[in-house]
């Protein structure tokens, strides 16, 4: 009999599209090898989640995104039922999806990392609170959701108090310029700097998954040097994070140092 294995997608945040599109790629390679499948579309009601979990699986593969299920949340829910799951555990997945708690471990290990604070949407609101550019975050979004560029000479606001949906502490990090580049790692092997570019001028959620909205140079054409390093660094971020299985580290590179963004530990496919 064939392995049976439960794809969790979809889910209630902000990526639920982008999950959905991750859970039916995974659901269509699995079919293709042979296993026995059940999709399910998590929705915020979690009893129908643990009724869809039974019969038991032998494994859930987590193709969820972002906050409940990239956070530890559905990680604690399968670790309480002591069902097998894809992915990092409780402990990684949270810690990377708390980016100041992420960057505190990161700059422990020795990697780079932007100057940044932790502030209040109040006092974002009430004006800089670094010089510009800098960068707006929550903390705890994927995709560049809700990430806001300030320039020097920009006048408005980057909000009003009403319409940031992501709670009352912000992230406010130095904007780096530079080259966008990424690297996935598979167990405890880095694959390849990717460098991605788009014509939008910033690297946003429409630009990663509108058609045509950014082009991926596989490899990058970078010194090997700073290859090497970019690949220290992917592996040893997703270490010191604690993850397993696969992740996704993002770096922007300035021509003199490669600077840790964040770590995915739920990758899109």
């Amino acid at each position: 009999m064939s392995l049976h294995v439960a794809v969790l997608m979809g889910g209630f945040s902000a990526e639920r599209e982008v999950s959905l599109v991750s859970g039916a790629a995974v659901v269509k390679a699995l079919k293709g090898r042979g296993y026995q499948v059940t999709p399910i579309d998590v929705q915020r009601d979690m009893g129908v989640l643990l009724t869809r979990l039974f019969p038991r699986p032998d494994v859930v593969f987590n193709a969820l995104h972002v906050r409940y299920g990239e956070d530890g949340c559905v990680q604690g829910l399968l670790d309480m039922l002591e069902v097998p799951y894809t992915h990092s555990g409780l402990l990684a997945s949270a810690l990377a999806m708390d980016k100041p708690m992420a960057k505190r471990l990161f700059s422990a290990e020795g990697l780079p990392v932007a100057e940044h604070r932790i502030v209040t949407r109040d006092d974002v609101a009430a004006g800089d609170m670094m010089a510009p550019p800098y960068v707006i975050k929550p903390l705890n979004e994927g995709s560049s959701v809700g990430v806001r560029i300030i320039r020097e000479g920009d006048n408005s606001q980057p909000w009003s108090l009403t319409d940031w949906p992501f709670g009352h502490a912000v992230m406010v990090e130095r904007f780096i310029p530079g080259r966008e580049l990424t690297v996935a790692v598979m167990g405890d092997r880095p694959l390849t700097v990717t460098e991605i570019t788009t014509e939008r001028g910033f690297y946003d959620y429409d630009a990663k998954y509108a058609d045509g909205g950014s082009f991926h140079v596989v490899p990058a054409d970078l010194p090997a040097d700073v290859m090497d390093l970019t690949l220290d660094y992917a592996l040893r971020a997703h270490d010191a994070l604690g993850c397993r299985g696969v992740s996704r580290a993002d770096f922007r590179y300035d021509g003199e140092t490669v600077y840790v963004l964040e770590v995915n530990t739920q990758p899109g496919l």
